[in-house]
């Protein structure tokens, strides 16, 4: 493979920036059953008869299915004994089975447990995607990261677009969710391609699951990204359920339709959060980088829920900048690992880094309609700032770290 000389003395592999648009695309289409069921929340309540409790288990169960496999992964040290992109191709298959199961207009419960289901598929999709990825980029591998997590992005705001265009339709929401999350699995198993800075195959040791956290610098990046997630998901799980009280109250026509396109924009503008995110981590450091991202992020989860509803204007611009910080800061935490962590096992450190992350993506999607329902939207999307409060104590002492000279500044 032919290889020119970057600035830092390191090889760029010839085609990284095709294998990169590759698996890109792989993961946006892979990731979008996700979401199918909870774009489509507003139609499933009026069809099933589903309480906000009940709605909010449908996005809940995809987080709890995604724990179960992540943790699986992890303790087997999976994604660390199988070809990446193979693990894709298997778990996109699975998710967008269980998704498209859906249409049978299956119990409430029978609906969860399929939930469940597509999370531990999507276990298998988004870990992999990012250590594939990392083996074609040791110099902007933040950047490169960001742009994979950004099509994660995109993939989790898809529905929402489709559910505002497809006439309100739930069916159309998840079986075309259901055709892209197969179809990622084909690219990414068929298409893409393997890249030279490949790591050492690891040997089955489970106890390589939890000493990932042994190392300082791996802890607190963990510690960050676990801040993080306390606030990413619940706020795109209810956004577009708030956007929507926020139209209907200013009496706009068909403000559901309305408010998922509206929503999509705010999720969908983190794919280019995460873009910016990654060039701000290579160029400044993972810590100083997910500190901007954080204490903006929490700002407008602090303040968008008490801007009256009659400043539907303001609530858009805030929902979207709020919808570019809250997740331009992921990929760096992803990187810090393949950074930081033992090399032989760097899928199983992401897999568990992600995992524990989504466990605690469960309280927050739960507690958001109970506090809504008390207080208001207010105090519930303000409890989200929690999150990032304590994920920018932990990067501001990696961002020391970073830049001492013992370890010296990331490529």
């Amino acid at each position: 493979m032919t290889a020119k000389a970057s600035s830092s003395g390191v090889p760029d592999p010839a085609g990284r920036w095709q294998a990169l648009l590759i698996l890109a695309a792989a993961l946006l289409l892979g990731m979008t059953a996700w979401f199918s069921a909870t774009a489509v929340v507003p139609q499933l309540r009026a069809g099933w008869a589903l309480s906000r409790g009940a709605a909010a288990w449908m996005t809940i169960a995809v987080q709890l299915g995604f724990v179960i496999g992540a943790l699986a992964s992890a303790v087997f040290n999976i994604a660390d004994r199988m070809a990446p992109r193979r693990l894709m191709f298997y778990g996109a298959l699975l998710a967008a089975i269980s998704n498209a199961a859906l249409l049978l207009a299956p119990p409430v419960a029978l609906a969860v447990l399929l939930r469940v289901l597509t999370g531990i598929g999507l276990a298998s999709v988004y870990p992999p995607a990012l250590k594939a990825m990392a083996t074609w980029f040791k110099v902007k591998r933040g950047t490169a990261l960001g742009i994979m997590v950004g099509a994660l992005t995109l993939g989790s705001a898809a529905p929402h677009l489709v559910n505002g265009l497809g006439g309100l339709d739930w069916r159309v929401v998840i079986a075309a969710s259901s055709i892209m999350s197969f179809a990622g699995g084909v690219i990414a198993r068929y298409l893409g391609r393997d890249g030279p800075f490949d790591f050492p195959r690891a040997v089955f040791d489970p106890r390589k699951a939890w000493q990932v956290f042994s190392d300082r610098p791996v802890r607190l990046a963990c510690i960050g990204y676990f801040g993080h997630m306390w606030e990413l998901y619940a706020m795109w799980a209810w956004f577009g359920v708030f956007l929507g009280d926020v139209l209907d109250r200013n009496a706009f026509e068909a403000p559901r339709a309305l408010g998922a396109v509206a929503t999509f924009a705010a999720i969908g503008v983190g794919a280019v959060g995460c873009w910016v995110g990654g060039i701000l981590g290579d160029r400044w450091g993972r810590g100083k980088a997910t500190v901007l991202a954080m204490v903006v992020s929490g700002g407008c989860a602090l303040i968008i829920g008490f801007i009256p509803t009659t400043a539907w204007p303001l609530i858009l611009i805030v929902g979207l900048i709020w919808g570019f910080w809250v997740v331009a800061d992921s990929a760096q935490f992803s990187t810090a690992i393949t950074e930081l962590g033992d090399q032989r096992y760097v899928g199983t450190a992401l897999t568990l880094q992600q995992a524990i992350g989504y466990v605690l993506t469960i309280p927050t999607i739960w507690l958001i309609p109970i506090v809504h329902e008390s207080m208001g939207w207010s105090y519930a999307f303000a409890l989200l700032a929690l999150g990032p409060l304590v994920g920018t104590i932990a990067m501001r002492k990696l961002a020391q770290i970073e830049n001492a000279p013992a370890r010296g500044g990331p490529a």
